[in-house]
């Protein structure tokens, strides 16, 4: 049997000689793992392509109408084989990346509100530990949103020394933060 055409064992396979088919996979099965792996780059997966494609040629073969078509019919259901697995491959790697992304961003967004929230709970305890002076302009400057002027307006102080007196509290906030830094 192994000297028989393509025809002859798809011929032979359809008359009811099951046996003739394993004849065609020893003859075709290592081209249709190079035509596969020629798509897919790796030779375990197109072993897979390859059987697969075997399993769908097995259900088929019976109703193939024209068996001297076999090979163009076979290459063509490994092609699709090829393809199809390639373009779930790509699915699934999109799905992989977005999920990721979303994921990675979730976690960034997170870890930086938090950071946020940890430095204003910090600012807000090294705020309290200001003299009153300090306290007060800096939550008029940064909090209230008043300018130098109005808040020596308010409280009937030179601009001078709003100036002065933000700058000493910003640079206790500055020393505060950064010897913070520094024990982590």
């Amino acid at each position: 049997m192994k000297n028989l055409s393509d025809t002859d064992l798809i011929i032979e396979y359809q008359s009811g000689n099951k046996k003739a088919f394993p004849f065609l996979v020893e003859r075709w099965h290592v081209q249709f793992c190079k035509l596969a792996n020629w798509y897919v780059k790796d030779a375990t997966i197109s072993k897979d392509i390859a059987q697969e494609s075997w399993a769908v040629i097995l259900k088929k073969l019976d109703d193939l109408k024209e068996p001297d078509k076999f090979k163009s019919w076979a290459i063509s259901i490994v092609n699709r084989k090829a393809i199809d697995w390639l373009r779930s491959s790509k699915r699934r790697k999109h799905n992989i990346d977005k999920y990721k992304n979303e994921h990675v961003f979730e976690n960034i967004e997170q870890t930086e509100k938090d950071d946020r929230s940890k430095m204003n709970d910090l600012l807000k305890k090294e705020i309290a530990k200001l003299s009153d002076n300090q306290k007060t302009i800096i939550t008029l400057f940064y909090l209230e949103d008043y300018s130098l002027k109005e808040i020596s307006e308010f409280l009937k102080i030179s601009c001078g020394t709003v100036k002065s007196r933000l700058f000493h509290a910003r640079e206790k906030l500055k020393k505060t933060l950064k010897n913070r830094n520094n024990e982590k």
